[in-house]
This record gives C-alpha cells, structure tokens and sequence, in this order.
C-alpha cells in the first residue's frame, strides 16, 4: 500500500468561533452551501450566526451543536471535492462523533442536524444556566482526579467525563461541586483547573434524563452501517450494527468522552496520521500530548487544507 494509513476526527463544542471557516467558505462554495441546507431544516440562518456572531449566541449549545456538525461535514465535503483519500478511521469528540457517524454515511446530514438541534435543546433543558458547570483540569492523574471529585461532591453530582489528553481532564456536574473540585485540584497542584465557559455539564449523570429523550429522536431517524468505521467515545469501538450505534450515542450523553483511548486505539491500528476536520485545532493539540509519534493535522482554511491533502497522497 502506496499511501499512509490515516484516521479524519472532528471536533465538538468548544472549537466554535465567530468567524471559522470564513477563509475556506471564499475559497469552497460547498461551505456556505452546506450551512444553507442546515439553515432550511433548522428555520434560522446558521451562517449568519457563525459570520457574525454574538459569541453568546453561537456559544449556546443548541446552535453551537449544528453550527460545529456543519463545519465538520463542509470540511469534509471540500476534502472530497479536492479528492482526498479516504481514511481507514473516524472518530468525533463528543459531539463531533455525529459529524464522524455522517461524513462514515451512517447518518444523513439533514437527520443529523435534527438530531444534534434536539440534543442541545434537551442538555440545556436538563440542567437549568448557573445550575451546573464543567472545569478542566490541567496536570493532574486520572486516578488523582477520580479521587478528588469523590471529595468534592458532598451530595451533589461531580464527575470526571473527558479523559481528554494525559494530565488533562474535563470534570463536569452541579456548579457548587464542580466549583469545590476545582479548588481542591489547586491545593493538590493541578498545574491549571479552571471553570469552562459552557451552558451545559455534558457527560455526567446529570444527562440521563435528556439521554431518555434524545433515545426517542434517535430511534426516529434511520442509522445504516458506516462505509468507514468509526470509533465511539463510550466505548472506543467500531459498531456495524445500527442498533449498537444508536446505544452508543444515548450512553455517550451520561458517560465520559474517551478520547486518548480513542487515540491510542488508531495507533494501536498503525495510524500515523490523524487529520482534523473542522475550526480550530483543539484536537491536534490534545493528540500531540497523547501520542508524539503520530503527525496531527487540522484543517480549517485553504492551507491547512493543502498541507493535509499533501501528507495523506
């Protein structure tokens, strides 16, 4: 085999800017044509928000969700516009992992955006605003952090829900116990631990009431076995089944996001390079403290784009 094997991931909340994309959009009608479409099923102008902002507004999860779905999905749909070749994995964080589950077809891009609009609105409705928080905490073990969040929760719900990169992880529950877990983290030496600008706490217990109701979106909409497998964040494995697929993404709403298994897991599949679709580069970034040997590339303008089309020839 001439080519390298590669791995496309797609970032979720947080990579969300005003502005993304703008560069490529000029450069890729495909872009602004694919945020048109979502605007028709969403019944307001996506890219209007995303061009213009405020940030408060694309920052609620129920834009920010379709806003990033469509800014993974464009980055992709130019990819293979420019003929890229095609991966042998995907895998999405968080959210991103419905952008995965489109781009690998075993999901529509309009059912998607649906999907992902409806998820937003039942996180936020789940957990009043100021109600609950998510913090990341930066230099700490993992055992480390279990321990500490035990501490903290006194009654109330706070969890250890990203194992985002080594000594980096995402704790999310009610405000008052995320607050506390954050300063016990400081006194144990946690190089940073600091409070998340997010409406939602995402992946904690807190989400099994909306993970009910997202279970009956889902069970709405029809789910094929991807044409390029797909590596979920619950479990980190490729499901086939559409069944297993629909369980994964309920779970993934109320379990924590495994993203440097999900990782370690392409390199342990000979992946040497994994490319990142969408604004920003969040992803690159916690890959390179995850595996150095592994070349991470993101694209989110023409040149980025350029450079990844080149590694993967």
């Amino acid at each position: 085999m001439g080519q390298q094997s590669f791995a496309v991931v797609f970032p979720g909340q947080g990579s969300q800017s005003v502005g993304m994309l703008a560069e490529l959009a000029q450069n890729y009608p495909i872009v602004t044509q694919s945020f048109e479409q979502a605007s028709d099923i969403l019944g307001y102008n996506l890219w209007d928000t995303v061009s213009q902002g405020p940030i408060e507004r694309l920052s609620q999860t129920e834009i920010t969700q379709p806003a990033m779905l469509v800014s993974g999905v464009a980055v992709w749909r130019v990819w293979q516009q420019q003929q890229g070749a095609m991966p042998s994995f995907m895998a999405g964080h968080s959210l991103g992992e419905y952008t995965a589950l489109v781009c690998a077809e075993a999901m529509s891009f309009d059912n998607a955006i649906t999907v992902v609009a409806a998820r937003g609105r039942l996180m936020q409705a789940a957990v009043p605003v100021g109600q609950g928080a998510m913090a990341a905490i930066l230099g700490l073990e993992e055992g480390q952090v279990e321990t500490l969040v035990q501490q903290a929760s006194q009654d109330q719900v706070v969890e250890a829900v990203n194992f985002n990169a080594i000594g980096q992880v995402v704790i999310a529950g009610n405000t008052p116990a995320v607050e506390r877990a954050v300063e016990l983290a400081k006194q144990a030496g946690a190089k940073r631990a600091k409070l998340l600008p997010v409406s939602v706490p995402s992946h904690c217990r807190l989400m099994q009431e909306a993970a009910i109701q997202l279970q009956d979106v889902l069970q709405s909409i029809s789910i094929q076995t991807p044409q390029i497998k797909v590596i979920h964040n619950v479990d980190v494995q490729s499901h086939t089944d559409p069944k297993a697929i629909h369980e994964a993404l309920v779970k993934q709403l109320y379990q924590p996001v495994q993203w440097v298994q999900t990782i370690q897991s392409l390199k342990a599949q000979n992946i040497d390079i994994v490319i990142e679709a969408g604004p920003g580069k969040v992803l690159s970034g916690l890959n390179k403290r995850i595996d150095k040997t592994m070349t991470a590339l993101p694209i989110f303008d023409s040149k980025t784009l350029e450079t990844a089309l080149e590694a993967v020839k």
